[in-house]
């Protein structure tokens, strides 16, 4: 039996992207599609039911942070993360991989893990394969990560490739530590950073050990975009076409669009409820700081093109003055505004497959959001 399973539905003519269903423990979601992240068990300023009503279909928590604050055990004893935090839809932790690496100045990598500080409070901690399948059995997650090894962009050759060879090693170790084959499936994560022979070896070593889906890391972590397409044009090839492909921490307008061209089929980032909290809007015709003098009188819509019941009932003024007094209601409608654009978009995008059409749709898209004009401002 396995938890996860991968219905391809079809293949756009025009641009080879992939239209598909993944089906979970917990229902099934619709590929390709843009993940919001609920890193502490809450998706920032979002209730449950503004995720249902955005159409959400799966969300994302982090396993580095719900081990620290509450406890996996306690999450294990309310029954789970689906139920401590409402939430009966699909649910995908990371590994905690990224956020060892990421956060901690001082740590310690070795054969058997990694040990590193404690990001609020300088405690001591030590994280291996093993532990990580130990947090996310207990979270209950219906997709669970294997623990990787996050270099640095850039990284040395030799150094990346001792890197992928232990998250080859690791991977092998998480397989064997996974507790909960039956009800949660486990994706492994290709690595190799810019090097087109160190990805293929990543792909192939995660490959012959079978999982039901696959991630590319490494990526969008200060690359320039053009490589990082380069890079997902000669990964995605080695990937199984019966297996989702999921590309971590991405969540621009135009990588999402990009990365489905170039056969992704899941996407997660934080990028639309961070920047919402500084009162930067996601539009059809482009960014918008809403915080900006310009928008004090302006009594419009964040978005004419945009039907959700932020753009149906409130005024860029009123939610500039929201931001700039940092009224938490203020956060709350930028970042259901971003959260639905991203949504909407992916929906479009899924259509646009379904009609053969993608590469005109991005021609489209690009020119209408500004992508096209030189020096155009990107997130």
């Amino acid at each position: 039996m396995t938890a996860i399973t991968y219905e391809h539905i079809k293949t756009c003519k025009q641009s080879g992207a992939r239209l598909g269903r993944v089906h979970t423990p917990h229902g099934t979601f619709e590929t390709p599609i843009f993940m919001p992240v609920g890193t502490l068990a809450t998706v920032k300023t979002m209730s449950p039911e503004d995720l249902y009503d955005m159409n959400a279909q799966i969300i994302l928590s982090n396993t580095y942070h719900l081990w620290l604050r509450p406890g996996h055990d306690i999450i294990k004893e309310a029954g789970g993360l689906h139920k401590f935090m409402n939430w009966d839809s699909p649910i995908l932790t990371d590994s905690g991989g990224f956020q060892v690496f990421s956060l901690s100045d001082l740590r310690k990598i070795e054969e058997e893990g990694v040990h590193f500080r404690n990001h609020l409070n300088g405690d001591k901690l030590f994280l291996s394969p093993e532990g990580a399948m130990d947090i996310q059995n207990a979270l209950g997650s219906d997709i669970m990560m294997a623990f990787d090894e996050c270099p640095p962009y850039p990284a040395e050759y030799d150094y990346m490739k001792k890197s992928v060879e232990r998250t080859s090693r690791w991977a092998e170790r998480c397989i064997k530590a996974h507790a909960r084959p039956n009800d949660q499936g486990l994706f492994g994560i290709v690595q190799g950073g810019e090097y087109e022979d160190l990805r293929r070896q990543s792909a192939e070593d995660l490959i012959s050990l079978d999982f039901p889906g696959y991630a590319i890391g490494g990526l969008s972590v200060g690359e320039p975009k053009d490589v990082m397409n380069r890079v997902l044009e000669f990964t995605t090839p080695h990937l199984p076409e019966n297996k989702p492909r999921y590309l971590m921490g991405v969540g621009s307008a135009d990588s999402l669009i990009d990365g489905a061209i170039r056969g992704i089929d899941m996407f997660d980032c934080v990028l639309p409820t961070r920047i919402a909290r500084n009162g930067t809007l996601m539009t059809s015709t482009g960014r918008l700081v809403v915080r900006n003098a310009k928008y004090a009188r302006d009594f419009r819509p964040l978005d004419e093109n945009c039907d959700c019941h932020v753009c149906q009932n409130y005024s860029r003024a009123y939610i500039r003055h929201l931001i700039k007094c940092e009224e938490t209601f203020g956060f709350r409608l930028t970042s259901y505004h971003n959260l639905y654009f991203l949504l909407n978009l992916m929906e479009q995008v899924r259509q646009a497959i379904r009609e053969d059409r993608l590469l005109d749709f991005r021609e489209e898209f690009f020119e209408q959001y500004g992508f096209n004009k030189p020096n155009a401002k990107n997130f």
